[in-house]
């Protein structure tokens, strides 16, 4: 079995894959102080609940935007795992995804790791949102290429932005309020919030699918697929993201490893 990790701004997802199947998740929040010891008494006691020990995993991998959190996660999978480690990024590892960006070596792991698994997927051309920290809207070209996209501040960054500067206003939880028109302040906080994210969701897709047309029009319409905590909480509210895929990096992570592994295999 394949112990797959993926270390973003906000939080860590664990998940263990036998084969394809996804056998169990689970998420902590990310601490850069955090040790490998308190990662395996937490990890080894939600895997147990799921049937599963250190001792099925033959296999793991580590895709990481914190890299002050990867000296843990890595000492976690060798001390308490004791199994062969692919960390993206480290050792000449590949990832799977040909870019056409000016400079590939800026392009988030989590971002080629989400542009590949989607392509393998669900093909081409096609944009991944995947909302985390921040906002991501990536471009995958026909051939699988990653082209690029947008960064957006993520929607919890921008509500808390907006708690922290405003003085009067509350702390307000994120959800789809009953009326665009709000009557109280919450009311009118999560109005603003919520549809203009939707907003900012559907303006930069439409601009991206117009700009990717007109240079590509040959390769047709871009799917979009969502990722990340809070894409279903936007799918049913726009019709622009045709599906959402809340595994999609963990998911890709487990692919690469087996694609890495192949190509090693003599």
């Amino acid at each position: 079995m394949l112990l797959a990790i993926n270390s973003g701004n906000t939080n860590v997802g664990f998940a263990v894959f036998d084969g394809n199947t996804l056998r169990g998740k689970w998420r902590i929040s990310t601490n850069v102080h955090r040790t490998a010891d308190e990662y395996a008494v937490w990890l080894t006691q939600l895997m147990a609940l799921d049937g599963l020990t250190p001792a099925m995993i033959d296999g793991a991998i580590i895709g990481s935007v914190v890299p002050e959190a990867l000296f843990s996660l890595k000492a976690l999978v060798r001390r308490y795992f004791r199994c062969d480690l692919l960390v993206i990024g480290e050792n000449g590892e590949r990832l799977g995804i040909e870019t056409t960006v000016d400079r590939p070596e800026e392009a988030g792991a989590d971002r080629l790791v989400n542009s590949f698994a989607a392509h393998r997927i669900y093909g081409g051309p096609l944009i991944v949102v995947d909302f985390g920290t921040a906002t991501t809207f990536d471009v995958v070209d026909g051939q699988g290429r990653y082209a690029g996209g947008a960064i957006a501040p993520g929607i919890n960054l921008s509500l808390e932005a907006l708690y922290m500067a405003a003085a009067k206003l509350p702390s307000v939880a994120i959800q789809e309020p009953p009326r665009i028109i709000g009557k109280t302040t919450v009311d009118c906080m999560q109005s603003g919030i919520f549809w203009g994210y939707v907003g900012l969701i559907e303006g930069l897709i439409a601009r991206i699918r117009a700009e990717y047309g007109a240079e590509t029009p040959a390769e047709g319409p871009m799917k979009v697929i969502a990722t990340g905590g809070l894409a279903p909480l936007f799918y049913g509210a726009t019709d622009v993201i045709e599906r959402v895929d809340e595994d999609l990096t963990l998911r890709g992570l487990a692919m690469l490893y087996r694609a890495n592994r192949d190509q090693k295999a003599p």
